[in-house]
């Protein structure tokens, strides 16, 4: 195989025109396009249900205000599907722009970049939600041995509001585990053997 002119070592062209990409690879490139979009409407799902939950109850002539802000695991939740959401959309545009280019290069440095990137949100997003749901299960049934009580069944409208929040960033965070895989297949198939033979890496 003849040298790239004008291509620095470590970088890779990639085709995405001519008949050059494989119906497999596009079908995996359209795939993932289509899981970074479902990740970023959920996360924007989940930090606008959690964010504006609010609900005020009142006790004794005492009025109490429940909101997310009272739950640091909600706040984390809150924080993380909004960076998720941000990073997904960047990622979409990068992703549909270099489909619409009849080729482009994509280096090592870059695809590990991404990579990275994808194994830091998936880890966030899945980290949030570990720590969310354990937070929604003492809030729904509390914790006698440490004298916490359950408080869902005095704000029925803030849990149950939180909890969709819950499902949308646990589906969200599904769909950046699946996309961190699919860019750890693209990038490590830069050190295949027939990656000069394979026009199209990621």
């Amino acid at each position: 195989m003849r040298p790239e002119v004008g291509v620095s070592p470590g970088t890779v062209p990639v085709y995405y025109g001519g008949g050059k990409l494989k119906a497999v690879e596009r079908r995996m490139k359209v795939a993932e396009v289509v899981l970074r979009c479902l990740s970023c409407a959920f996360g924007v799902i989940a930090a606008a249900l959690v964010g504006s939950d609010t609900q005020v109850r009142e006790f004794f002539s005492v009025e109490k205000k429940a909101k997310f802000t009272d739950m640091k695991a909600l706040v984390f939740l809150v924080v993380a599907n909004g960076i998720a959401a941000g990073y997904s959309l960047l990622m979409v545009v990068r992703s549909v722009v270099s489909m619409m280019k009849g080729s482009v290069l994509l280096n090592k440095a870059l695809a590990w970049a991404i990579f990275s990137c994808d194994q830091v949100v998936a880890y966030l997003t899945l980290a949030a939600v570990a720590a969310a749901a354990q937070a929604a299960e003492l809030s729904e049934f509390g914790q006698s041995e440490l004298q916490w009580m359950k408080v869902c069944n005095l704000y029925h409208k803030f849990c149950n509001q939180s909890g969709g929040g819950l499902v949308s960033a646990f589906l969200g965070s599904l769909c950046m585990v699946a996309v961190s895989s699919m860019s750890a297949f693209g990038l490590f198939r830069l050190y295949g053997k027939n990656k000069g033979k394979s026009s199209g890496n990621l």
